[in-house]
């Protein structure tokens, strides 16, 4: 079977965001989207769907050495996730994955700042929350940011990106209510494989797109929940 390449992360949001039209016009939608990567993705997708635009800031957690490779992830309000067996198989001491959560804290920490100031993170009660990356190959960020949500009891949590590993899809189908991807392809190789321009998304494209989406979106569809 073909698989479609996607020419950027504006792209495979539009493309993504056809699969999620059922949730489109719902005013009991939000999509939540996990930084920077998932910005752009998760703009067209909230365009589409009419639904406000929000971040859950989430850090994988990089194996010392080769930070590329997750052997965890971690999210605001001390959520965690750690692949003990990663960690055991290659030997990674108590010490240096404290000295990782450290470092990644103060960068979740500053991301925060960052990206929201002073405004207050949405109220996720009894809403359909839709987190959405650029990619899942392991699933650990996408996992810690589903338990992060989950504490703030959702109506229900769809997990929604453009293209994942067979068993990432696996792994958080038994987690979530829904899991969405457009491509699923059986040779994953990494999420940027799937792009023709996976050209890292910055700070502020993170910023001017979120204040491009509340701009966007009508005054009578702002939903505040009870």
């Amino acid at each position: 079977m073909a698989f479609e390449f996607f020419r950027d992360r504006q792209h495979a949001g539009r493309v993504l965001a056809q699969k999620l039209a059922d949730h489109a016009g719902r005013t009991d939608v939000i999509v939540l989207a996990l930084p920077r990567g998932g910005m752009p993705v998760a703009y067209e997708v909230a365009r589409a769907l009419h639904a406000p635009l929000d971040v859950l800031v989430v850090r994988k957690l990089g194996v010392p050495g080769h930070e590329e490779y997750a052997m965890g992830a971690i999210a605001g309000g001390g959520e965690r996730v750690l692949d003990s067996e990663i960690v055991r198989d290659l030997g990674i001491g108590a010490r240096a994955v404290d000295e990782v959560v450290r470092a990644e804290e103060r960068e979740l920490e500053r991301r925060e700042h960052a990206y929201r100031g002073e405004r207050p993170a949405p109220d996720l009660r009894g809403r359909v929350v839709i987190l959405v990356d650029d990619g899942l190959a392991t699933g650990a960020t996408m996992r810690v940011a589903v338990r992060a949500v989950r504490r703030q009891a959702p109506a229900s949590i769809v997990v929604a990106a453009p293209v994942a590993s067979p068993e990432a899809c696996e792994l958080l189908r038994s987690e979530v209510d829904e899991v969405v991807c457009a491509e699923v392809p059986a040779s994953f190789l990494g999420v940027g494989r799937w792009y023709l321009d996976f050209s890292q998304t910055s700070d502020e494209e993170v910023c001017s797109l979120l204040e491009k989406s509340a701009r966007r979106r009508p005054r009578h569809l702002r939903r505040t929940p009870a």
